[in-house]
């Protein structure tokens, strides 16, 4: 019989718990929208505003803005979200330089470890919108393909918002990974590259995404 540590069983039991809370305070927001992007984003600028738009559109709708909960396009998007019928979640992550939450948030969760709040970013959501950011919006992105190219998430759109950040990305999925047969071409299927708000909440707002919910 194999047996742990103290450290690995203090361990075990603070993702537990990290688990047991978020389920127990987002068991009953309804439809949501997960919305992901830089951190690095700042207010002012046109992607910032995007991602504010975009949340109030989706919110005003009564589907809940869930993000990573700091900064930049998360700020925003709660921001956007904020007093709408939908409400504004935010999940945020303790790191060695601390990300603060954002002061927009009707739910604001902290959490220790990364991969209990992924899980809880994706669980709720009928849909997902990526702004521009970097390694940790690319790390989210793809995380969302596997889950999806696995079985392990039902069919859901993954906006790409933001056509001149994200064409070269998207044009190199379809080129070498497609033409080289280390992905499906029906793969690319889940993927919505756009560069509206407009056209992202014409994906977001399908009336069979809630259906599924």
């Amino acid at each position: 019989m194999i047996r742990l540590s103290e450290q690995e069983r203090q361990r075990v039991a603070r993702v537990q718990q990290e688990l047991e809370e978020g389920l127990a305070s987002l068991s009953d927001i309804g439809p949501a929208i997960s919305i992901f992007g830089g951190a690095r984003v700042q207010p002012g600028s046109a992607v910032y505003a995007e991602a504010c738009q975009l949340a109030e559109r989706l919110a005003a709708e009564g589907i809940t803005i869930v993000t990573g909960g700091g900064p930049g396009v998360m700020e925003a998007a709660n921001l956007g979200a904020r007093g709408e019928p939908g409400r504004s979640v935010g999940l945020n992550i303790e790191l060695p330089h601390e990300q603060l939450a954002n002061p927009y948030l009707d739910i604001g969760l902290n959490f220790r470890y990364f991969f209990t709040r992924k899980f809880l970013l994706i669980k709720e959501a009928i849909g997902f919108a990526i702004f521009p950011g970097g390694f940790g919006t690319v790390d989210e992105l793809f995380e969302l393909l596997t889950l999806l190219q696995t079985g392990k998430l039902e069919a859901t759109p993954v906006v790409l918002v933001g056509e001149s950040y994200w064409s070269g990305l998207y044009e190199w999925l379809q080129q070498r990974m497609v033409t080289a047969g280390y992905i499906a071409a029906q793969d690319m299927s889940w993927l919505h590259l756009v560069d509206s708000v407009d056209a992202a909440a014409e994906i977001l707002l399908d009336p069979a995404l809630r259906e599924k919910d």
